[in-house]
């Protein structure tokens, strides 16, 4: 608590109104803390060897919804594994706010060949979740621009 000893003709001592901040920045950094740990615990934790791209990030929902095709072309959505021909109704069955209209992400592996890819957002596209989105690792600064072809060709 302050007080102000300003006014010379009185012998009443004032208390200064000041906020004191330092609780408050106590308070941030034991929640930073806590967003710094809980931070890496939100994500999928599937190993799969996704692709470059150089194409610039996008900001990702609250609650993103990812369908992950594997190098042995097992599907899972989230970290829970799925069959092909269960992976619309597993969607159905996640509550959502936005229901068909959410984004769905799509992360394959670089070995997953092109047509199993196509068959999952085909299946996708006749449940009616239209809104995919394809998952790729960011290209290191060197080869940015660059196709990952044509950086590995002399």
């Amino acid at each position: 608590m302050g007080f102000s000893l300003g006014d010379a003709d009185t012998d009443d001592l004032a208390e200064a109104h000041e906020i004191n901040v330092t609780p408050f920045i106590d308070v941030i950094l034991v929640l930073l803390i806590i967003f710094m740990v809980a931070a890496p615990l939100s994500t999928v934790d599937l190993p799969v060897d996704l692709p470059t791209s150089s194409a610039q990030a996008q900001k990702r929902p609250d609650t993103p919804t990812y369908v992950t095709i594997a190098s042995d072309l097992a599907v899972s959505l989230g970290e829970t594994p799925t069959k092909r021909v269960d992976l619309v109704a597993a969607l159905d069955a996640q509550p959502s706010e936005q229901g068909k209209e959410r984004r769905i992400f799509l992360r394959a592996d670089k070995s997953v060949p092109y047509g199993e890819m196509m068959d999952v957002l085909e299946r996708l596209r006749k449940g009616g979740y239209l809104k995919v989105a394809l998952v790729a690792q960011e290209a290191s600064g060197a080869a940015a621009g660059v196709p990952p072809d044509a950086a590995a060709k002399p």
